[in-house]
């Protein structure tokens, strides 16, 4: 999986709050409000969301966590190294009945 660089994403997503505040501010503006919706456009296609609210709280995950906790919560259940690991061959027991 490719993931951005952690300060193309920061950018990203301080644009994309910075359209949203100003919005907010004035809703019947079409310019802002296409501004606005292209840059959660910019972050769903970075952070690989359908929807820009989702892609804004991944972006702030991915830019306080490390690489690889943020891989181990995609998809919504940590992983230990334990469980992730499996048995040599020696270990491993055929469910085929014996001859």
């Amino acid at each position: 999986m490719l993931l951005p660089a952690k300060a193309e994403v920061a950018r990203a997503l301080r644009r994309y709050r910075a359209w949203e505040r100003v919005m907010l501010a004035s809703p019947h503006d079409r310019t802002v409000r296409v501004t606005f919706e292209d840059s959660g456009y910019t972050l769903c296609v970075l952070m690989g969301k359908r929807c820009a609210r989702e892609a804004a709280e991944a972006a702030e995950r991915y830019l306080r966590t490390t690489l690889v906790s943020y891989l181990r919560e995609q998809d919504g259940r940590p992983r230990s190294r334990r469980s992730a690991r499996r048995a040599p061959p020696s270990e491993r027991r055929s469910t085929a009945p014996s001859p």
